[in-house]
């Protein structure tokens, strides 16, 4: 068989091995690896970061940009671990979850991972149809059945193998962010508050701790962890400690790479939200109202590329996440079942909402805060399985690491749980009220 009569997957795979090997070097030895991260970096800068980000620019203009950088900082760490997990032991974060826990564990956790990942393609999936409704002026229910239809192809690549969707959704991610960079340009942004506001932390009142926790549920996302061991796990199988170490080292730099990128889109959403709306319209709090906002202010360019931008977020995190939902099912009970299946199954809470004249972009932010109440259960599975021994051999977590990963999962334990307070009408001593 010759090399053009290979899939670009198999021809991927051995390219891979020539680095191993050491006879290929240079950047685009490094471009074969990169992949995983970007797939799982889509999870940031999905539709329910357009919500959460909207409302945090245009209500406190740049004062939540420092829980954009924190989140994206754990975002990062956790990723970088999920990837490492699956290389390592070839097996991904949810299979090992059904083997180490429990069953009674085990079911708690499937069923709460169920409902993250539904709640997860509330937002993709709604979030897509809102950019074509408002982008092609078509009702919302029509944008939903083509989201449906679009995303259903992007999904069937993986027939394919693991690269022609890696690429597809790579593009996608590179429009999300050329649209962010010409929003800089276009909208007036205070570069100094932006600076300032970006590593000093403050949350203004009541009201803040809300979205600045839906911003962290829609950054650091329980089904991107899952998702990120899964893809890791199979795609350049390590045959010894050496080329697991190669693997890491790659894999690591592509999570910082990718997330840092996401992060970057995710503090451009804040800062155009907060250089348009925040003087004069704080209250826009729906991405429809943002649109319609944006274009006496800004232009009907800068309307266009914030509907363009969250088009190729939402069909492209909307495949992302049912490849998310088919790895956790898949791991937790053993049982996949057919693609169309499960798109169409996590279609039905969209339909739901717009059925019963449910908020489509309040929807989105409180399916934000329920995804970061979930969030805790894979954060801390995979800080338990990372710092075995037995079952990380040599790539065991160091105590640095250790310690980083308790502190970032006992912080967000500590948001949600002050979260839980004040939904049940306690006072919180140290916010103000909203």
């Amino acid at each position: 068989m010759t090399d053009a009569s290979l899939s670009l997957t198999d021809r991927t795979t051995l390219e891979i091995r020539e680095v191993f090997a050491g006879r290929r070097r240079g950047l685009g030895s490094a471009l074969l690896f990169a992949g995983p991260a970007v797939i799982a970096s889509i999870a940031y800068v999905d539709p329910g970061n357009f919500a959460t980000n909207i409302q945090a620019g245009a209500r406190y203009g740049y004062a939540l940009l420092w829980v954009v950088v924190a989140a994206n900082l754990v975002a990062m760490l956790f990723q970088a671990l999920s990837a490492k997990l699956g290389i390592v032991t070839g097996r991904n974060l949810a299979e090992l979850c059904r083997d180490e826990f429990p069953r009674p564990v085990v079911i708690g956790l499937w069923i709460a991972s169920e409902g993250a990942a539904m709640a997860t393609d509330l937002a993709e999936f709604l979030g897509a149809a809102i950019g074509l409704a408002l982008l092609f002026n078509v009702p919302l229910l029509v944008g939903m059945i083509v989201t449906g239809i679009v995303t259903y192809g992007v999904l069937t690549l993986e027939r394919g193998g693991f690269r022609p969707i890696e690429l597809v959704i790579g593009g996608l991610v590179a429009a999300i962010g050329l649209c962010y960079f010409a929003e800089m340009f276009i909208a007036p942004v205070d570069w100094r508050a932006a600076a300032v506001h970006s590593i000093a932390p403050q949350l203004p009142d009541a009201m803040a701790l809300t979205i600045a926790i839906g911003i962290i549920g829609a950054t650091v996302m329980p089904h991107a962890i899952y998702l990120h061991s899964g893809l890791t796990q199979n795609r350049a199988p390590a045959r010894n400690d050496r080329e697991r170490r190669a693997l890491v080292r790659f894999s690591n730099r592509e999570v910082v790479v990718a997330l840092a990128v996401a992060g970057l889109v995710n503090m451009a959403m804040v800062m155009m939200a907060a250089a348009a709306f925040h003087d004069g319209h704080s209250d826009v709090a729906e991405i429809e109202t943002a649109y319609h906002t944006l274009t006496p202010l800004l232009g009907g360019g800068a309307a266009a590329v914030f509907l363009i931008s969250l088009l190729a977020s939402g069909i492209s995190s909307s495949a992302v996440g049912t490849m998310a939902g088919q790895v956790v099912m898949q791991g937790f009970v053993g049982f996949r079942i057919p693609l169309w299946v499960r798109r169409l199954v996590t279609m039905i809470p969209a339909f739901v909402v717009v059925a019963l004249g449910v908020n489509a972009t309040n929807a989105l932010v409180v399916s934000q805060v329920a995804l970061s109440i979930v969030l805790p259960a894979p954060m801390i599975s995979l800080v338990l399985f990372t710092r075995r021994r037995d079952i990380m051999g040599e790539f065991v977590n160091s105590r640095l690491t250790n310690a980083a990963a308790i502190v970032a999962a006992a912080l967000i334990l500590a948001l949600n749980l002050v979260l839980l307070l004040q939904t049940f009408g306690v006072d919180i001593p140290f916010l103000p009220a909203s």
